[in-house]
């Protein structure tokens, strides 16, 4: 279960894990914008989960905070070692590609390989949980189950 906003309308600082219906349903209601942001991400899950290859599937940004209307999405991502990208193509090539994945899909897509994760999956994670200004946000990692 995904913890209540403090009072700034942030996710309390730290990981918390959550199964993507359930984070489309509390963050991908209400406004407008929320909702077709909501879809970006059910887009971009689907289409990185089809790889085989994601590990970790980390929800950042303003989508995960109380902001009425959020313009992306933002998501980072572990893959396996064994994850080519040159094998990609079509749209999930695009969605590996940081600048094609923000004009296609509208949402800022960073990812790593886990062999090339500073400090390991954990060290990477908490890096992002780290903001430009010094301060913690919450994330979200997402539940990637790779039998349906």
């Amino acid at each position: 279960m995904l913890p209540p906003f403090n009072e700034a309308g942030d996710l309390p600082p730290g990981l918390h894990k959550s199964s993507l219906e359930q984070v489309l349903s509390r963050f991908g209601a209400g406004s407008a914008a929320r909702r077709k942001v909501a879809l970006r991400l059910e887009r971009i899950h689907r289409l990185a989960k089809a790889t085989g290859e994601v590990r970790r599937f980390i929800v950042f940004g303003s989508f995960i905070t109380a902001k009425e209307s959020p313009n992306d999405v933002d998501v980072f991502m572990i893959m396996e070692d064994t994850f080519d990208f040159g094998a990609q193509n079509g749209e999930v090539r695009l969605l590996f590609e940081h600048a094609s994945a923000q004009a296609h899909f509208g949402a800022s897509v960073f990812w790593v390989r886990r062999m090339a994760a500073l400090n390991g999956e954990e060290g990477a994670i908490n890096d992002w949980e780290t903001k430009r200004d010094g301060g913690k946000r919450g994330l979200v990692e997402v539940e990637v189950n790779h039998n349906g």
